[in-house]
């Protein structure tokens, strides 16, 4: 009835007969992990209360982890400002149209590279490492977006990083794993390499797609300095950059600021901003639960071999 009686923890150290040192370890280990977690979960806890408190209890210091005399006037602020609206669906555009097509370049790129018959493999291999140790630079990528045409066009952030070269070694990896047999039976069967690739490989292959398409649609939806640089159109402002304009120039929408001021909305500077932050952010959260068994599988098994 004591064993019953007992936590989880204190069963598990129980049956396993840990040494002091070992059990001290866990203890320490724990409390760190606890720790660390909480550190790093605050600021967002702390900034959706504020999205949802009320205006006196912000200036007064009492929001921490909850929100204090609950209200959704920050939010109302957030959706009916036309300016965010609109970043919000050209941000979806270029989360969407970018990563398909990072992933249509990347098997491109990846399914070759895990070819061992491929002739100069060995030496495309090295051309497409020596881009993650060196880079153009930021003058000369404008220059070159700029000579393209692309500069102030939503193309200007989705062509350049079309292809990331450590998500191709991980897919490459991935493709490597799969038994040789597998190609000679489709061989044999007929199949040429595209017809392989898309009827077989690919189908294969859910996890990694799963993965590293979850990398490229965090990357689109967080990117912030591409748009600053080579985009001056404000109907053209991503997201990220509307966040920006708004935490550090407090820029508001014009019907906003006349609601505010005939006292239709009382909306504080800190409860707008994190309202903006938490709107930015709950989006790219939401379908993160989806793919996170394909996320941490696919992670693994790209991995295996090299």
């Amino acid at each position: 009835m004591a064993e019953e009686t007992r936590s989880p923890v204190a069963r598990y150290i129980r049956r396993r007969r840990y040494s002091p040192w070992d059990t001290s370890f866990h203890v320490v280990n724990y409390t760190l992990i606890a720790l660390i977690s909480f550190i790093c979960i605050f600021p967002f806890v702390n900034t959706f209360a504020n999205a949802f408190s009320s205006s006196h209890a912000i200036q007064a210091g009492k929001v921490v982890l909850w929100p204090v005399d609950f209200q959704i006037d920050a939010m109302k602020s957030v959706f009916w400002d036309d300016n965010v609206i609109r970043s919000l669906f050209v941000t979806i555009f270029v989360t969407v149209v970018g990563t398909a097509i990072n992933m249509v370049f990347t098997i491109l790129m990846a399914y070759p590279l895990s070819r061992r018959d491929l002739v100069g493999r060995k030496y495309f291999l090295n051309y497409m490492i020596f881009t993650m140790m060196f880079g153009g630079g930021l003058i000369p990528s404008y220059l070159l977006i700029k000579n393209l045409g692309m500069l102030n066009t939503l193309w200007a952030i989705m062509i350049p990083g079309a292809i990331s070269a450590f998500n191709v070694i991980i897919m490459k990896s991935f493709f490597q794993n799969m038994p040789d047999e597998l190609r000679e039976a489709a061989i044999i069967d007929g199949c040429g390499n595209m017809r392989y690739l898309l009827r077989i490989v690919l189908p294969l292959s859910g996890a990694v797609m799963a993965t590293i398409g979850l990398f490229y649609a965090v990357g689109h939806w967080n990117s912030y300095m591409g748009a600053v640089i080579m985009i001056d159109d404000p109907d053209l402002y991503t997201l990220q950059v509307r966040l920006r304009n708004i935490l550090l120039l407090s820029q508001l929408d014009t019907s906003l600021e006349v609601m505010q001021q005939e006292g239709k909305l009382q909306v504080i500077e800190e409860s707008l901003k994190a309202a903006t932050a938490v709107f930015a952010t709950v989006p790219i959260l939401i379908v993160y639960p989806f793919l996170q068994k394909y996320f941490v599988k696919g992670s693994f098994l790209g991995s295996v071999k090299g």
